[in-house]
């Protein structure tokens, strides 16, 4: 199979490999530095909390593309480690809205500030529009692989 594939296909294939891999490494890193006890995988619902301030968890869950009942499970430990609470939803009772606790949010932009260090030296020498290029055009592989 792998002989009948496009080689740009085979070098997004090989280079996506590599990100991912690089992407787990500094997930773990970086929940290891907010507490020793964070589960490597919950980088991801802490990042985009911190760019939203407060979330539903329905709404936070289809961001993720992970169910409701794990990512219950992923909060609960979150709010348990002092890192996150909850507060009822003012539109809806029934629901709930995640929030970072200061120390939590001071945790996660103490460990993030050193990665995102490297990823600005890396991408110092890049121009400004490759930047931009970069990330309009991850965005639109994100958005389509879904």
């Amino acid at each position: 199979m792998d002989e009948h594939l496009p080689e740009p296909i085979r070098a997004v294939e090989h280079e996506l490999t590599a990100l991912l891999r690089r992407g787990r490494a500094v997930s773990w890193e970086i929940a290891r530095e907010v507490h020793p006890n964070l589960e490597p995988n919950t980088y991801g619902l802490l990042l985009w909390l911190r760019r939203s301030g407060s979330i539903r968890l329905t709404e936070l869950a289809a961001r993720l593309g992970v169910g409701k009942g794990t990512l219950s499970r992923q909060i609960n430990a979150l709010e348990v480690l002092g890192l996150v609470y909850r507060d009822p939803d003012p539109s809806d009772r029934r629901a709930a809205q995640i929030t970072f606790t200061e120390e939590g949010q001071r945790r996660f932009d103490a460990a993030r500030s050193a990665r995102v260090g490297e990823l600005l030296r890396t991408l110092n020498d890049w121009p400004a529009r490759d930047v931009e290029e970069f990330a309009r055009l991850l965005g639109r592989f994100n958005d389509s692989w879904q």
